[in-house]
């Protein structure tokens, strides 16, 4: 926990509070309206995450001297991140789902477009036949029901809704076990009748079942994925909505009063009854916080490029912000299934402190698996056996057994040494030294491999950007994959030892909609452009923003109060797969659809290469999107000032690149004034994370309390 003067950050009359569940840790950001923060960390519980919520209030209570409840009343605004879609997903932990689909498409969602047997598996991974498999249904066959309806490509019915149908089928799943309710019929996202004559029938026939119709939850074109997104919403539901509710009336019987909002995929927050009802958009919620809090303290600091590494206990992902936007993607695949909702554009790998490190065929490997929050690595002292990368770095000396989370958890080094020993040291005949910056140097380059991916492989240069490192594991290692990287520069925020929690503080209340109408222009010798139907185009952002507007309206924002951005997808004709490209406000017109393709072939050559733009084949616009966001209260975070500058501790660390021992300087990062610089070798400590600063490296902290590593 960050050490503040007592009740501190109480006394200002509202309080903004982070929380963010991840795979081992509970983590929570609590603000106050001077910028003051104060952040705490908790064991994840798995079973009952409400748990490891309410411990790390406890534990930032106990800071300020007050009851849970007295901070709770002072807090004006709860941001919440959640796995609780993800997990349910993960584990097939959600409700039994019949789906209804138009007669002779009830196989949509089992064949995936030929795209489940490959979904999840890496580019390098895909030559290895035996790692191919279909993911577990969500929808079992036989709770699958087809119907006789049939609307075309242009909205014409051609066969009228056979009502007996969807009568019989609902009592079919009914008697099959059927908790909720997925409708997804042909083209219903050009004429939604018949979906929502089929959700009233269901209404009446099961009254309070839970219904998603994808005429609502995914109006795209695209079969399988607005099948699968709508089959998903329902399955989620219920867990979703049992877990927002019952957190929200502990918060409310336990003195809170304020806005319960929670962070979504593409990066803002919505109100904790919206989230219940379309629980799909919660996918990667967790995720997206630690995004969107990189892009507040980016705007803040005058960044426009930035790569975001979050590095935890299980997992790194990585996302990056162009030009001060985050990039977000409208399709995305999780558990095996392609989700038609937009999300921040996150790349995500098995590679966290808790990676499981092992010899195979006389290599060292490191991940993906892990040991995750229980039984965790051997050095928790909580059941674990297998050497992973946080037993690597307390043999090292980077991690100190007796300060880790500040003091409260004592991890054992003796443990750790005999578990590097005898399954990594002793099959590689070399000492255990050795091995553990073996297994730190695999895991670095594991993660250098993926943000080349993401940066290099997507035409960006690394030495453009500035890397942010956050998560509990994440400033520990940045300088080894961001050396790697090549980047200039690496900044560790004051709250990264819970950024995702900052994030979903400090995220604004956002709205969406989209839409999609396949429009068609150019081709041969015409300009690409020639032809489009402006006012179609401007007839359905028009549409698009209302309903985004009265979102708003719902959420306590005014027309005035809301601003939007409005993007579409473009592709050549011909082709499946688009890009998202950026409106400008105003009316479309022909100078604006040129500067439409003009930034669509621009995108296109970055992904594909130069030259593999083709005008000649002309364009389609396929999927209108608007968003339209509310801007929140959030301060900007303000350190108070050590009075002096501390001295320092020493600590024999095993240096892992020089690979010889030498004596480190160690600071407490709270001890830090403003402008006091580190030089490597020196680890700073804080109580819910560690920073290592190489050799010949230099850390300096800003006014804000942010640690900047120079690596140029």
């Amino acid at each position: 926990m960050a050490r503040q003067p007592q009740n501190a950050a109480l006394k200002s009359p509202s309080m903004y509070l982070g929380i963010d569940i991840g795979g081992t840790f509970t983590d929570l950001v609590l603000m106050d309206e001077n910028g003051n923060i104060v952040t705490a960390k908790a064991p994840t519980t798995p079973g009952g995450l409400e748990k490891g919520v309410f411990d790390a209030i406890a534990l930032v209570a106990a800071t300020q001297g007050v009851a849970v409840e007295q901070l709770l009343a002072k807090v004006t605004a709860f941001g919440h991140g959640t796995t609780q879609a993800t997990n349910a997903l993960i584990e097939r932990t959600g409700a039994t789902t019949g789906l209804i689909a138009t007669r002779g498409f009830g196989d949509t969602l089992a064949l995936q477009r030929l795209m489940g047997f490959t979904a999840g598996i890496p580019v390098e991974h895909l030559g290895r036949y035996s790692r191919r498999r279909y993911p577990e249904p969500i929808v079992p066959r036989g709770l699958v029901r087809e119907v006789r309806e049939r609307v075309d490509q242009s909205g014409r019915v051609l066969v009228p809704l056979d009502e007996d149908s969807v009568r019989t089928a609902v009592h079919e799943l009914t008697d099959a076990g059927a908790e909720t309710f997925a409708v997804a019929l042909l083209w219903s996202f050009r004429n939604p009748a018949h979906e929502q004559r089929v959700g009233e029938i269901i209404g009446k026939m099961r009254p309070g079942a839970y219904i998603s119709l994808s005429c609502e939850v995914s109006p795209i074109i695209g079969e399988y994925e607005r099948t699968a997104t709508t089959v998903l919403n329902s399955y989620l539901a219920p867990k979703v909505a049992d877990y927002l509710s019952r957190i929200e009336t502990l918060l409310r019987d336990r003195g809170f009063r304020g806005n319960f909002n929670v962070l979504n995929s593409s990066g803002g927050v919505v109100p904790a009854s919206e989230a219940a009802r379309k629980p799909v958009l919660l996918v990667a919620s967790g995720p997206a916080g630690g995004v969107m809090g990189s892009l507040q303290l980016a705007q803040e600091i005058g960044h426009r490029n930035i790569i975001t590494t979050d590095m935890g206990g299980t997992s790194f992902d990585v996302a990056l912000v162009v030009d001060g936007k985050a990039l977000v993607s409208g399709t995305h695949e999780v558990g095996g299934f392609h989700l038609n909702t937009p999300v921040i554009d996150i790349r995500a790998i098995g590679a966290g402190g808790g990676s499981i490190a092992r010899v195979e065929g006389g290599l060292l490997r490191v991940g993906p698996d892990s040991a995750g929050a229980a039984p965790g690595p051997v050095c928790y002292g909580r059941g674990g056996t297998r050497a992973t990368v946080t037993d690597a770095d307390l043999v090292l000396g980077i991690l100190s057994p007796d300060n880790f989370l500040g003091g409260r958890m004592k991890l054992d080094l003796e443990a750790a040494t005999k578990a590097v020993r005898e399954q990594i040291a002793e099959p590689l005949g070399m000492s255990v030294e050795e091995a553990a910056a073996g297994i730190r140097r695999v895991v670095d380059g594991h993660m250098a491999d993926t943000l080349r991916e993401v940066t290099i492989g997507r035409g960006h240069d690394p030495r453009d950007f500035v890397l942010l490192a956050y998560g509990g594991a994440g400033p520990a290692h940045c300088i080894g994959y961001g050396a790697e990287l090549g980047v200039p520069r690496i900044l560790i925020p004051a709250t990264s030892m819970a950024h995702s929690a900052y994030g979903a503080l400090a995220s604004d209340i956002q709205q969406s909609a989209e839409r999609s109408l396949v429009l068609r222009a150019g081709g041969g010798e015409r300009d690409p452009w020639d032809g489009l139907d402006y006012a179609a185009v401007n007839a359905v952002f028009a549409e698009l923003q209302e309903r985004c507007f009265a979102a708003m309206e719902q959420s306590g924002f005014s027309r005035t109060q809301s601003e939007f951005a409005r993007s579409v997808d473009m592709r050549y004709r011909r082709q499946t797969h688009d890009l998202m490209v950026s409106v400008p406000d105003g009316e479309v017109t022909a100078a604006t659809a040129r500067a439409l393709v003009e930034s669509f072939e621009q995108s296109y050559e970055a992904v594909y290469g130069k030259g593999a733009g083709f005008r000649f084949a002309g364009i389609e616009l396929t999927t209108f999107r608007v968003v339209a966001v509310g801007r929140t209260q959030k301060p900007s975070i303000h350190k108070p000032s050590a009075l002096q500058a501390p001295k320092p501790a020493h600590r024999r660390i095993f240096e892992p690149a020089t690979l010889k021992w030498t004596e480190a300087d160690v600071f407490q990062w709270p001890d830090m004034p403003a402008g006091f610089g580190v030089f490597g070798p020196a680890i700073v400590e804080h109580p819910e994370t560690t920073v290592y600063v190489g050799p010949g490296q230099t850390a300096r902290l800003d006014a804000a309390g942010n640690l900047s590593i120079d690596l140029t």
